[in-house]
């Protein structure tokens, strides 16, 4: 099935832009995230704990992440409570957890709004997605078809 989700793009200052995408959780919260296809897995503010469930490793088992500055983050991994983008239902969904605090601050400075996670290119693969920057949609498909 195929489900055409409104974008927004936000510019953070001149010429830098983020393109977000708005989310449902069944409880009713609505939650913005930004999509990043630079990002090869989706992660999820991990201070929004109602929102997911931490998963716990073997001793010995390690969670590295990187961003694109110097040093790793310190990463846990979860499984978001299901929630919807647009029409398109999201059952549960594996994410890394990192505190974003600090690119909160950058978005309520710059755009006086919060994210909750970056959408990565795990989750734009499995969905085939299309970003149409003509019509300001991301375009996902579930299901076979």
């Amino acid at each position: 099935m195929k489900h055409t989700i409104p974008l927004e793009l936000v510019e953070l200052d001149k010429a830098n832009y983020h393109l977000t995408v708005k989310s449902f959780f069944k409880d009713g919260e609505e939650l913005t995230w930004v999509i990043d296809t630079g990002a090869s897995k989706t992660v999820f503010d991990r201070t929004l704990s109602g929102c997911y469930e931490a998963e716990t490793h073997d001793e010995g088992t390690e969670v590295r992440s990187a961003g694109i500055g110097t040093g790793s983050l310190d990463t846990s991994t979860g499984i978001l409570h299901p929630f919807s983008l647009g029409d398109c239902p999201v059952p549960s969904l594996n994410v890394a957890l990192i505190d974003l605090s600090h690119i909160n601050d950058l978005y309520l400075h710059a755009a006086s709004r919060k994210i909750c996670g970056l959408i990565g290119c795990d989750f734009l693969l499995k969905h085939k997605a299309v970003v149409d920057y003509s019509r300001m949609v991301l375009i996902l498909r579930t299901g076979k078809k």
